[in-house]
């Protein structure tokens, strides 16, 4: 897949995102993903994937175009561990008459030069009531194969104030060297957006992290989850390579607060403010 384009004429969709999936997370046309709404609408609910989601493209009301660098695409189908296209609209209303909101994508048989893929830092966790937490995650590149970030997404529910990722160097003093990758306020549009620094390179041995403050007002124990009363520390990194190998594992999981943080579980240090 080497480019996309929003069909959007309807003015309803609030954000379009495109998985790719070995399986689907059902089997009927169209189902509820559980992520926005609580309120009965007689569709069955079901993740987006069964497993592993990748997301291939995201569309944003009043956020700029998501476009590939020039020759790299998305590999899909084969051995490539997508099989299935699954399109989630979120509107902003429903309404009666039939929406036609959709992406057309642009393919071809033709190898690439470059293959994309996204990388998917996430976490698990219970935010208190009545505070604000850093929720974290970092996890080792351990496959030979070089990286280059070109874009990438913030996504929380109503709780969320700031997401960054980072590209962390060990020196031979064991002092790490932090290289931002991109930090977003994830209330804005959740487009994939241009990483700060277009020649930052992640190699074997580099460690990425990931870092979300969340914001409780409320007088509840807010958990991690898929629905809009849960909530939701992810940040994705679009990266491609030279050829056409990518990372096996596309994520990195920690439990989130209270049980990990970078300084304890990580060991991480110079810590970015």
């Amino acid at each position: 897949l080497a480019g996309y384009k929003a069909n959007v004429e309807s003015h309803n969709a609030h954000h379009i995102l495109l998985f790719g999936c070995d399986e689907p997370g059902s089997d009927d046309e169209v189902w509820d993903c559980g992520e926005m709404t609580t309120i009965p609408d007689g569709l069955d609910r079901a993740p987006t994937c069964k497993s592993n989601p990748a997301i291939l493209y995201a569309w944003a009301k009043n956020a700029p175009e998501l476009h590939l660098p020039k020759g790299v695409a998305f590999r899909v189908g084969g051995d490539s561990g997508i099989n299935y296209l699954v399109m989630q609209v979120h509107y902003m209303e429903d309404r009666d008459e039939p929406d036609q909101s959709g992406v057309t994508v642009q393919h071809t048989e033709e190898m690439q030069p470059k293959t994309a893929a996204t990388m998917l830092l996430v976490t698990g966790g219970l935010l208190p009531p009545k505070s604000t937490e850093s929720f974290e995650t970092a996890c080792l590149i351990d496959e030979d194969v070089v990286l280059h970030p070109f874009a990438f997404r913030t996504h929380s529910h109503r709780h969320g104030v700031e997401i960054s990722g980072w590209v962390v160097n060990e020196d031979e003093k064991g002092d790490d060297e932090w290289f931002l990758i991109g930090k977003r306020n994830p209330q804005l549009p959740q487009m994939f957006v241009p990483v700060q620094n277009n020649s930052l390179v992640i190699r074997q041995g580099d460690m990425v992290a990931a870092r979300c403050i969340l914001k409780n007002d409320e007088n509840r124990v807010v958990e991690m989850g898929a629905t809009a009363e849960d909530e939701m520390c992810n940040l994705y990194v679009m990266y491609w390579t030279d050829g056409d190998r990518v990372l096996r594992d596309n994520t990195c999981f920690s439990p989130g607060a209270p049980l990990y943080h970078w300084s304890s579980e990580a060991g991480l240090n110079h810590i970015p403010k």
